[in-house]
């Protein structure tokens, strides 16, 4: 029985490419719906990411409902550029803008460990 030599090993080679990272912006927005809307606004600013803005990334958001009923949220986006969420803003309707500011970072609790 002669014998078979093992197979060559695949070589795979990978290039490196620079990475930019994409910032990321608080987005302060004031609604013209009620709270009973939002979810309908919701789903239809991811519709809008999902068909037209494929670059925008909606992490979350904070939303507040004041006594008079209006609501305003507080988003976590990560985009190119501002000029995309106001983009975005444009095609959602149904809110201003208050404040767009790009996140310098993050610290949370564990950050900032009690003194020794």
């Amino acid at each position: 029985m002669a014998e078979t030599a093992a197979p060559e090993p695949i070589r795979l080679h990978a290039v490196l490419v620079p990475f930019a990272p994409v910032p990321r912006y608080l987005i302060l927005r004031t609604f013209t719906v009620g709270a009973d809307e939002m979810p309908q606004v919701g789903r239809r600013s991811r519709e809008i990411i999902d068909g037209q803005f494929p670059q925008i990334v909606w992490e979350h958001s904070h939303v507040t409902v004041d006594d008079e009923g209006t609501v305003r949220t507080f988003c976590i986006y990560s985009a190119p550029d501002e000029g995309v969420l106001h983009e975005h803003a444009t095609a959602l309707g149904a809110h201003t803008i208050s404040e767009i500011s790009e996140i310098a970072g993050d610290v949370s609790p564990a950050d900032f460990p009690p003194a020794a």
